[in-house]
């Protein structure tokens, strides 16, 4: 199973959130500066985690990202599945639909191995990715000055 670069991307952006301080707002860009990657694709995952409730984003001075509470506390399997959608591993149908799609059973097979792997992921909490010794990383990667 491999997942999206836009799900890396979020996922990545709501570790850095999770180990922010009080009063440590950063922006999408300073965040996606932290994480080496443009502005324009961390803002469409800022703004997807927006409309899940993971995160606020708060505009003009004084602004920045903050993890909600539901952010902190969010299974990654929960996250994982709203970010990658129900999307087949496998495309079975399409332009040039695959002859065995009646009568394959490898379909079923990779879902049910997609779900297996969804499932490992949802006893993990946001505030579980970050405890030590990732957490520190994290912090160390702030383009702040301190």
């Amino acid at each position: 199973m491999r997942l999206t670069r836009f799900t890396d991307l979020a996922l990545r952006a709501v570790m850095r959130l999770a180990v922010s301080g009080e009063g440590d707002s950063p922006t999408t860009r300073e965040v996606a500066e932290a994480m080496g990657v443009p502005a324009t694709h961390m803002a469409k995952a800022v703004t997807r985690l927006q409309h899940l409730g993971v995160l606020e984003a708060r505009r003009g001075r004084g602004g920045g990202l903050e993890l909600t509470r539901l952010g902190h506390q969010a299974s990654v399997g929960w996250l994982v599945r709203e970010l990658e959608g129900d999307g087949e591993v496998v495309a079975c149908e399409g332009e040039t639909p695959c002859p065995l799609r009646g009568a394959c059973r490898l379909r079923r097979a990779l879902r049910e191995a997609q779900e297996a792997f969804y499932s490992a992921l949802d006893p993990v909490t946001v505030d579980d990715l970050v405890a030590s010794p990732t957490g520190p990383v994290l912090l160390g990667l702030s383009t702040r000055p301190g």
